[in-house]
């Protein structure tokens, strides 16, 4: 052993687990460890322009690597800031670590310069909270966060890291790598589950969430379509399987099939795979009801803490993801006559998530992403945060297997573009998109900053219709012809993106897209089409024209 900084013990730590890039705005309270950083070439440090920033890029991360994503930001301000991505982190059961600067250890409790109790501020959202002050024990707070943040159900960890502690010169054992725990599902459960799938009418499966991965999506994937299984994504998890599996349902969440949500109600058996079963994906918790009568629920999460937490479950079972759909397309059991409704279930998602053209509106937003599926590869990345204007994309893109959806299951605004850089920097090879809306995008828009330093290739399709337009439809159902703080005064958006150096279009007719689209495409870098939309068409499915005749 030699003497190190707690500050370089901490990034050994790091490379030893597996971290080769981590996000930050750097702050003097770490200043030893970026010193550290500086001959650690096998790690990449990406400077961002804000905490949130920082957070949604390291949440996307780790959706897209299944290992944590690393996080640095300084005490005060800097957590406060990046609070918004744990809490995305928690809500997507993402694995991360938050490292917090800290101020010295004799100065704590006294309210000194950006001073916050870090384990208090984010235990609520945090899988666990917790402060190093002995820099010889770094790595085994280490090794507990990497292993806490994967484990079960996935999420985040945030560590406060004193100034001081990192200063300090200390002898100690490094850990070694923490192997993945992957645990196998009992086989007479899953027997179990057969037996019921035989006495069903009406199955159906919803799937995506905690632990999923692209082994589960294509063993799943491959049984469901060998059964006939009908398969339902839970909300903001339409890459859990891909969308051209001939069983494939439509997604839950906000503005689903009618006709997915029928399959819903009429189900007699729902297996429910990954997915917590949270209030978007059951329409408030009322689509599927908490006890669910006349339903039997299988339910399978690798964390045994969600089990029967909120659902009440005939036949739970513990299991990693991508075991128990192995063990599905393994299974032989003869006697399984194969379901007739999964095909016709994707006939009716396959008519739902066609665009339909829509008279007199000017620049239509579901041929645009048409437009969209015929240009670009199958396996884009396509990110984006909260908004009505990420249901076009809901609706009628058609993803492959994972990663290819980024999205906020928390609904959080501002995370589409981070998460489109942290992609285009993680898979530099593939096509990655950002959709936002106005308000959505001017959240984190300063991150194209982050994309430009970094070289990334990304496209940003910003939907502009000078509105809080979710906020805007909630409002004139409650009160319409009311409009009172959801209307916005924007920027050229496309003068925006060429200051950062980008390439840049404004288009205004549906005509104009798929042109401008195939010039964006001709282009790397970043590449931004404005898209001026009317606030009338509020949604893909209403307009407020609409939603004030119902008053």
């Amino acid at each position: 052993m030699t003497l190190r900084t707690g500050g370089r013990l901490l990034v050994d730590q790091l490379r030893i687990q597996g971290c080769d890039r981590l996000f930050t705005v750097p702050g003097e309270s770490f200043l030893a460890v970026l010193d550290a950083l500086h001959d650690t070439p096998e790690i990449e440090t990406v400077v961002c322009r804000q905490e949130g920033g920082v957070t949604y890029m390291a949440d996307a991360d780790g959706k897209l690597t299944g290992r944590p994503g690393i996080a640095f930001v300084t005490r005060g301000p800097g957590a406060t800031n990046a609070s918004a991505g744990v809490h995305v982190a928690f809500q997507d059961s993402t694995p991360m670590i938050l490292f917090v600067g800290d101020l010295d250890r004799a100065d704590r409790d006294r309210e000194g310069f950006q001073e916050i109790d870090m384990a208090a501020f984010f235990a609520p959202v945090a899988k666990w909270a917790a402060r190093i002050d002995d820099a010889r024990r770094i790595p085994e707070y280490v090794a507990r966060a990497w292993r806490t943040a994967t484990a079960g159900r996935p999420g985040p960890v945030v560590l406060a890291i004193p100034e001081d502690m990192l200063r300090d010169e200390v002898e100690a054992l490094d850990r070694p790598p923490v192997p993945p725990v992957a645990e196998m599902p009992d086989p007479g459960a899953v027997a179990a589950l057969f037996e019921l799938l035989k006495d069903a009418a009406a199955p159906l499966a919803i799937v995506g969430g905690a632990d999923w991965s692209p082994a589960a999506a294509h063993h799943f994937a491959r049984w469901a379509a060998r059964v006939g299984l009908p398969v339902a994504a839970a909300f903001r998890r339409q890459d859990a399987i891909d969308n051209r599996c001939p069983v494939y349902a439509g997604q839950l969440g906000y503005g689903p099939n009618p006709k997915l949500q029928q399959r819903i109600r009429d189900a007699d058996l729902l297996l429910v795979v990954g997915a917590r079963l949270g209030e978007s994906t059951t329409d408030g918790y009322k689509l599927v009801t908490p006890d669910h009568p006349g339903q039997i629920l299988v339910h399978v999460h690798p964390d045994p803490m969600e089990l029967d937490r909120v659902y009440r479950a005939d036949l739970p079972i513990i299991s990693d993801m991508g075991e128990f759909a192995q063990m599905l397309d393994a299974w032989e059991d003869p006697e399984l006559v194969p379901f007739s409704s999964g095909p016709v279930a994707h006939a009716e998602w396959l008519d739902w998530s066609e665009p339909k053209p829509r008279e007199g509106v000017a620049l239509d937003l579901g041929p645009c992403v048409k437009a969209m599926r015929e240009a670009l590869p199958a396996d884009t990345i396509i990110c984006n945060g909260a908004g009505n204007f990420s249901g076009w994309w809901h609706r009628y893109w058609r993803y492959a297997g994972p990663p290819c959806q980024l999205a906020p299951t928390s609904g959080s605004m501002g995370y589409g573009l981070p998460a489109a850089v942290a992609a285009a920097i993680r898979f530099r090879e593939r096509s990655v998109v950002c959709v936002a809306g106005d308000g959505d995008f001017l959240m984190n828009g300063q991150e194209l900053a982050t994309a430009a330093q970094q070289g990334a290739s990304l496209l940003v399709i910003l939907v502009d219709n000078g509105a809080y337009g979710t906020i805007r439809m909630h409002q004139e159902r409650e009160y319409p012809n009311r409009v009172s703080a959801t209307q916005l005064t924007n920027p050229d958006f496309a003068a925006l993106a060429r200051a950062y150096g980008g390439w840049a279009e404004t288009v205004e007719r549906t005509a104009d897209f798929a042109p401008a689209l195939d010039r964006a495409l001709e282009r790397d870098g970043i590449r931004l089409l404005h898209c001026r939309t009317d606030v009338e068409v509020i949604s893909n499915a209403t307009t407020i024209s609409r939603l004030r005749s119902r008053s």
